[in-house]
C-alpha cells in the first residue's frame, strides 16, 4: 500500500467535498436572500424604519420577515453574519486550483498548440488574472458606470467575454474554463469580503456608537449581492465543465461561454422577476433554449479546419490489434491501474484502458475525447497521437468498435 498516494487521494477528496458543501450553503444563503428582498412588501402599521415585509412558510412552521430600509434603531443581541461558506469556498476552491491546474498545469493547464508556456510562466499568468480582473471589476463598479445598472452589466458582460476570448488563446480549453471561473468566483467572494461585509460593519460600528447608519452603505452591498446573484449559474457551468470535453474544446469555446452566461443571466431574470411580482418573463427561456442549442452546435465544430476526425476517410475493416497498439502507446500511461505518468496517481475519472475488454467498454469516451473534440491527449498532445492515429480510431468506433 502506497501510504501517500492513499493519503493525497483523500485529502483531494476532502477538500472537493468541503467546496461543494460550502458551495451549496453559498448558493443557498444567496438565492434565498435576493429572493426575500425582492418579495417584500409595505403595508401600513409596519414598525418604523421597516420598509418591507414577507410571510412565509417552510418546515410546518409560518415566518414573518422584516427588513429595515437601513438599520434599526437599537442594535439587536443576537445578529447572524453570512460569510464563512462564501470564505471557504474560496478557500476550498482555490486549493483544488493549486493543487490540481497549478501542480500540474503541464496536464490541464498548458496547451502548446495554443501557447508553448513553462509551468511557472503559466501559474503566473493565473494569478494576474485572477488579482487584475477583480480589480477591473471594481474599479468599473466605484466609477460613473456604477451609477447605471444596465451599462454596468453590458460592460461587465463585455469584459468577461474579453477575458474569456483571451484565456483561450492561451491556455488550454480546460484551463481557460476554470480559470474564468475561479475569476468570476473571485469577484464574487471579494464582493463579501471587500464590500458587503466592510458595509455591514460599518452600520454596525454606527449603530453602537449611537450615531445613524449611512443609507448608501447597504444600497452598495446590495448592487454587489445581486451582482454575485447572476454570476453564480455561469461560475457552476464553468467548475464543472473539465468533465465535458465538448464545452472546453471546442474551436468555439469562448463563444460557449459567451451563451452560457446569456443562459445564467436570462434564467436568473426570470426568477427574480417572479420573486418581485414583476410577472413571469417567459421569453426568458426560449432565449436560454436557443442559446443552449448554439452550444450544442458549437461543440460540435472541430477545434482545428478540416478535422478529419468527424468524417474519417473511408478506411479497410481496422483491427482491434491496431487501436489496442495506439490507446497502449498513447493512453494507457495514464489510464491503467497503477499509472507511470508523473503526477497521476490514478486514472483519471477511473478510466482504465489496459484490456481489450476495457478499450472496448469506453469507445465512446475515446472517440469524444481523442477524436471529436481532441482534449486528449491533454497538453496540446504530450503523448503525440498522430491524426492517421485518430482517423483509425474513429473509423474503428463508428465501425462498431468491434474487438476481433
Amino acid at each position: 500500500m502506497d501510504w501517500r498516494i492513499l493519503f493525497t487521494e483523500w485529502a483531494d477528496f476532502l477538500i472537493r467535498w468541503v467546496h461543494v458543501i460550502t458551495g451549496i450553503c453559498w448558493i443557498g444563503s444567496s438565492f434565498y436572500f435576493v429572493h426575500l428582498d425582492l418579495s417584500l412588501r409595505k403595508r401600513d402599521g409596519l414598525p418604523s424604519g421597516v420598509g418591507g415585509e414577507a410571510w412565509q412558510v417552510h418546515g410546518g412552521g409560518f415566518y414573518n420577515m422584516m427588513k429595515y430600509t437601513v438599520a434599526p434603531s437599537q442594535l439587536p443581541q443576537d445578529l447572524t453574519w453570512f460569510k464563512w461558506e462564501a470564505y471557504w469556498t474560496f478557500i476550498s476552491g482555490f486549493t483544488l486550483l493549486c493543487w490540481h491546474y497549478f501542480a500540474h498545469a503541464d496536464l490541464y493547464l498548458i496547451d502548446r498548440t495554443v501557447m508553448d508556456l513553462a509551468p511557472w510562466q503559466a501559474v503566473s499568468i493565473s494569478l494576474v488574472v485572477l488579482v487584475m480582473g477583480w480589480v477591473i471589476y471594481d474599479f468599473l463598479c466605484r466609477s460613473k458606470l456604477g451609477d447605471n445598472d444596465l451599462a454596468l452589466g453590458v460592460v461587465g458582460f463585455l469584459f468577461l467575454v474579453a477575458i474569456a476570448f483571451g484565456l483561450t488563446r492561451v491556455f488550454s480549453g480546460r484551463g481557460a474554463f476554470i480559470l474564468l471561473g475561479a475569476l468570476i468566483g473571485t469577484i464574487m467572494v471579494a464582493n463579501v469580503a471587500m464590500n458587503i461585509m466592510p458595509n455591514q460593519k460599518k452600520t454596525v460600528a454606527a449603530l453602537i456608537a449611537g450615531q445613524p447608519p449611512n443609507p448608501a452603505y447597504g444600497k452598495t452591498a446590495k448592487s454587489r449581492s445581486l451582482h454575485n446573484n447572476y454570476l453564480t449559474l455561469p461560475v457552476i457551468f464553468l467548475m464543472v465543465s473539465n468533465h465535458y470535453p465538448l464545452a472546453f474544446a471546442s474551436k468555439w469555446n469562448w463563444l460557449i461561454i459567451t451563451l452560457v452566461m446569456v443562459i445564467g443571466g436570462v434564467i436568473r431574470h426570470f426568477f427574480n422577476s417572479q420573486h418581485a411580482h414583476k410577472g413571469s418573463p417567459w421569453w426568458t427561456w426560449a432565449v436560454a433554449a436557443t442559446c443552449f442549442v448554439g452550444v450544442i452546435l458549437l461543440s460540435g465544430a472541430a477545434r482545428e479546419s478540416g478535422n478529419a476526425g468527424l468524417t474519417p476517410a473511408p478506411l479497410a475493416k481496422v483491427k482491434f490489434a491496431q487501436v489496442e497498439e495506439i490507446v497502449t502507446s498513447r493512453c494507457s500511461m495514464c489510464h491503467m491501474a497503477e499509472p507511470v505518468w508523473d503526477g497521476v496517481n490514478v486514472p483519471p475519472k477511473g478510466v482504465m484502458l489496459d484490456t481489450p475488454e476495457r478499450i472496448r467498454l469506453h469507445a465512446d469516451q475515446i472517440y469524444v475525447q481523442a477524436v471529436l473534440t481532441r482534449a486528449m491527449p491533454p497538453g496540446g498532445n504530450l503523448t503525440e497521437l498522430s491524426e492517421d492515429d485518430r482517423k483509425l480510431l474513429a473509423a474503428w468506433v463508428q465501425g462498431g468498435a468491434l474487438v476481433d
